[in-house]
């Protein structure tokens, strides 16, 4: 093994048998596509799926449970708002973020410190105690962790174990392997960082010793994260570890289909040691595997390891950091010399062997379902195999006369736990009857404690033929009760044959209908099996999603309570606002209103929710629907002048309602108090009013000119006298009326020198040229008129060019 030490503490490993017994096969390297390869033609869409993710992880997920797989893939839909499974292949084929993401959700990664709690419990009763005994100082054990997630379980056992090595005194080492499909699970678990929320799992007494308080959580130990090695490895491709004393899989195969699951039990056979254990979880069992594992707590799931070969297919596929292997350079005659050269010759074993094999009796070792593990000696003469299907059953191979007594003696042994011997059984063996003698031996296997039977046959005495066929023709005996009584035990023996074979072929029947009921019970307990398995992965899922529903339940109330702070605030603000506001949805219902606005469209809070022109307002508006759908429909805001009941002024401005992306969700009405400015505007347009039936009154003629000196209005005496017209004039700078006729320098100096200082200028002579009334003797009388909002001059002129004094 390669191992490197990260900065966390916990060893990174790149896995690889240490043992021979696996064949590795070196896979083809293949150029990184740009283009995304197309789909095998017979897929359907989830097959499109699994194909997507074995191109971006690797991972093969098409032998998995189905159900847990559409039940993930409907989860990631639902997030995504994608309702068509084709849609969603779209979007992973297009997206490789959500395929990532999907890739994660599929690897469920629940599970915690210490889950359940009984089964550490048995571990240090029944597990640890064995194994201790079976360690010589300075051992080691190892232990693996498939599908280990974060790092919980695997933290978990090397806490347990470690102290009870320490409670022991025992000088062990120990080694605890996890392995996960999850990279970020994985690096996660090399760190050893966990929340406080572990304090409900871990005692303080061990929180205390084995852990390290930070704050953000707490941290593993250094002593333990050195016990400690995680690898990224898929369970049902790669090559497993070896020489391994507990193999901890627990609620990994509820993902597995059945060929997956049959598929691991092999692997687990092998990477244990003679004397090995299996953890299991609560709704697990190794299936059809127990040929393999023997179960010893059924409670707990806990198995140990039969001592038979096993027939896993071991061949895996080779990473890419197993380098081409030289072939050896010694020729084939040389290696196969040193193969085949005998070690030292034990004398003892060879004679043992001899003694055994020549002088020993006949016999084979079965199991408890009278299947054949080994032959011993020559069992020819007892045992011939039947026309039909391979079978290692040893009533199917024995010869048919020693099957009814070997049925009874492996009967009576079984039920009395004793050696049973039935001898004088007739056989005959190549044409010539023998007494046949049978003993079964029954035994047990430490620390399984699994029966074993030794059956054993002794060939005895011949039967002398030639006595017993003059008996069968009547021949000449010594009395004639003696041959009443032979003939009486012969009928007596013929009777109990008879009866015996009649027993037999009941209880042949008997067998095929509990064998047959047996099936059924097999067939209905692999589909409570795969009920259970399915509902510890369902309950795996809702364990997963009540976490993501707890971390949301945080967020929501977070929002929540940010929701009720901005609720506040906008009350608050609105509230303040001295300004009636009416906000409504689409379907023009009232949905919020400032207390102003309350007044005005004479609202109580039951109104909320009613639509606007159902409600009687205190204003005189009588098309505000109109305006509001209008506002919709165009987007533009619309502005106009309304009244109360009461004849107060105010603007009514509608806007659209946009919410933050940007999408129109009603409108807001609001009103702005423009009552004073009405009244201004009112009084403004009857001074105008005034102004204007003066200036068309006086026979003076008269000009009033604004800031800039431009004509703003004149009397109808000015516009005669000097033969202005009115349009032409208005607007126009004075001195530039007519034509330029009044440029005049002692006007300008008039009205920008001289009428700024003094502000009153009284009997201004001025002498004009025009080009139709001649040259004209002008006096002006002009006023500066001061104003908030602009101010004003007027003029008065007078034509005293026939006047020879002023009147």
């Amino acid at each position: 093994m390669r191992r490197c030490d990260p900065p966390g503490g916990a060893h990174c490993l790149r896995a690889r048998p240490d043992r021979p017994g696996i064949r590795l096969i070196r896979p083809r390297t293949k150029a990184r596509a740009k283009e995304p390869e197309p789909f095998p033609e017979s897929a359907d869409a989830l097959g499109k799926i699994f194909f997507l993710l074995k191109q971006n992880s690797t991972v093969d997920f098409s032998l998995y449970k189905h159900t847990t797989l559409r039940r993930r893939i409907s989860r990631r839909m639902v997030l995504q708002r994608i309702e068509r499974v084709e849609d969603y292949v779209s979007l992973l084929r297009s997206n490789r973020d959500e395929l990532e993401a999907l890739f994660r959700d599929l690897l469920i990664n629940v599970t915690c410190f210490f889950r359940d709690k009984k089964v550490y419990t048995a571990l240090k009763k029944k597990i640890v105690p064995r194994l201790l005994k079976g360690k010589a100082e300075g051992g080691e054990i190892r232990v693996w962790v498939p599908g280990c997630a974060t790092g919980e379980e695997v933290y978990s056992l090397a806490i347990c174990l470690s102290e009870e090595i320490t409670r022991t005194s025992h000088n062990l080492k120990l080694q605890v392997f996890g392995t996960d499909l999850s990279e970020p699970a994985i690096a996660k678990a090399r760190v050893g960082h966990f929340p406080d929320l572990i304090a409900k799992d871990v005692s303080p007494e061990r929180l205390r010793r084995f852990f390290i308080k930070t704050a953000t959580g707490y941290q593993i130990s250094r002593g333990i994260r050195d016990l400690c090695t995680f690898a990224r490895q898929n369970l049902c491709e790669d090559p497993p570890f070896s020489r391994l004393d507990i193999v901890s899989c627990r609620n990994v195969l509820i993902y597995l289909g059945p060929e997956l699951q049959k598929r691991c039990m092999p692997v687990f056979h092998y990477a244990l040691n003679p004397v090995g254990f299996l953890l299991l979880g609560t709704s697990e069992t190794v299936g059809p595997a127990t040929d393999l594992f023997t179960l010893i707590d059924k409670r707990n799931k806990i198995y140990v390891k039969k001592n038979v070969t096993s027939t896993a297919n071991l061949e895996f596929t080779a990473k890419a950091f197993l380098a081409t292997r030289p072939e050896p350079t010694t020729n084939s005659q040389t290696s196969r010399a040193e193969i085949t050269m005998p070690g030292p010759i034990d004398l003892q074993s060879q004679a043992d062997r001899i003694i055994l094999t020549q002088y020993a009796p006949s016999g084979v070792i079965i199991d408890t379902r009278m299947r054949v593990h080994e032959f011993r000696g020559r069992t020819g003469r007892f045992l011939e195999h039947a026309p039909g299907a391979a079978t290692l059953n040893l009533l199917q191979m024995v010869r048919p006369g020693l099957v009814v007594d070997l049925r009874t003696a492996i009967h009576r042994a079984l039920k009395e736990d004793d050696t049973v011997r039935k001898e004088g059984i007739p056989l005959k063996i190549n044409g010539h009857p023998y007494e046949v003698t049978i003993a079964v031996v029954p035994f047990t296997l430490a620390p399984s404690g699994e029966k074993w039977l030794l059956v054993l046959f002794e060939e005895g005495r011949a039967i002398d033929t030639e006595k017993t066929h003059s008996l069968a023709k009547g021949g000449k005996v010594s009395s004639d009760g003696r041959d009443t009584e032979i003939h009486r035990l012969r009928s007596e023996l013929g009777a109990n044959k008879q009866s015996l074979q009649a027993i037999i072929e009941e209880q042949e029947a008997t067998n095929e209908e509990l064998k047959s009921a047996n099936e059924e019970i097999e067939s209905s307990n692999e589909e409570l099996q795969s009920t259970n398995e399915e509902l510890e992965t369902a309950k795996e899922e809702l364990q997963s999603t009540n976490e993501e529903l707890t971390t949301l339940n945080e967020e929501l109330s977070n929002r929540n309570i940010e929701m009720a702070q901005m609720n506040n605030d906008l009350t608050n603000l609105l509230s303040s606002i001295n300004i009636p506001i009416l906000m409504v949805d689409n379907s023009l219902a009232v949905r919020r209103a400032t207390p102003l606005a309350e007044k005005l469209f004479n609202l109580i809070p039951s109104d909320i929710g009613r639509r606007l022109s159902d409600l009687k307002a205190n204003l005189t508006i009588s098309d505000i629907d109109n305006m509001i759908r209008e506002v919709l429909e165009s987007l533009t805001t619309r502005e106009s002048k309304v009244q109360d009941m009461q004849g107060h002024w105010y603007s009514l401005r509608i806007r659209p309602y946009r919410t933050r992306d940007n999408k129109i969700d009603g409108a807001v009405i609001t009103l702005v108090d423009i009552d004073e400015e009405q009244q201004n505007i009112s009084r403004l347009e009857l001074a105008s009013q005034h102004t204007d039936a003066i200036l068309d009154t006086v026979y003076e003629p008269l000009a009033m000119l604004d800031a800039d000196l431009k004509v703003r209005k004149a009397s109808r005496a000015f516009y005669k006298t000097f033969d202005l017209n009115r349009k032409k004039t208005e607007g126009l700078h004075f001195c530039e009326i007519g034509a330029g006729e009044w440029d005049v320098q002692q006007i300008r100096n008039l009205l920008e020198i001289m009428l700024p200082k003094t502000r009153r200028i009284i009997d201004f002579p001025v002498e004009v040229n025009f080009r139709r009334l001649g040259r004209r003797k002008l006096v002006f009388n002009a006023r500066r008129l001061e104003s908030k909002e602009e101010p004003l001059v007027l003029l008065a002129i007078e034509d005293v060019t026939n006047h020879q004094t002023r009147r």
